[in-house]
């Protein structure tokens, strides 16, 4: 299926914030990839923003480490309702490696709901783009789910 078909439902660009909650920065140097001229997520509409305050999408690559599960959690209540998480990697995803490191919350869905999981160690673009369309998808449904429940926007 091709991708420009469903980012024709959006009303507005998905703003994303990005939380390194422990990786290696394996994901994250994909996730710089996924933004450069060859993948260039942000043709569908996606930008990487400076707050949670503006985030419509909460991106977060590796396992929770127990100094950063509160400040995970802050940053998650800060985001603005309605609101997806995407665990990128298998460590967010499951702890992979360091399941049973003596310093990890455990993965993100320990710590704060997750809506969707990008696997791979590290994911390629392609895969985190997949994972950014699943989460648009799911945000422009929660978002119809509002609008009949007769909510603002």
């Amino acid at each position: 299926m091709k991708l420009e078909r469903y980012l024709d439902i959006l009303s507005k660009s998905i703003w994303v914030f990005l939380c390194n909650s422990g990786s290696c920065n394996g994901c994250d140097i994909e996730i710089v990839a996924s933004l450069t001229p060859r993948y260039d997520i942000e043709r569908f509409g996606m930008k990487l923003v400076g707050t949670p305050r503006h985030a419509d999408v909460l991106l977060v690559t590796g396992p929770v480490t127990k100094f950063m599960a509160s400040k995970l959690k802050r940053i998650y209540a800060q985001m603005p309702d309605p609101k997806v998480v995407i665990a990128v990697g298998n460590c967010a995803a499951s702890g992979d490696v360091f399941y049973k490191s003596y310093n990890l919350e455990g993965p993100v869905d320990n710590v704060i709901p997750v809506d969707v999981y990008v696997h791979g160690c590290p994911p390629r673009p392609e895969a985190i783009i997949e994972g950014a369309v699943k989460a648009i998808l799911k945000l422009e449904k929660m978002k119809e789910e509002l609008k009949k429940a007769g909510a603002p926007k």
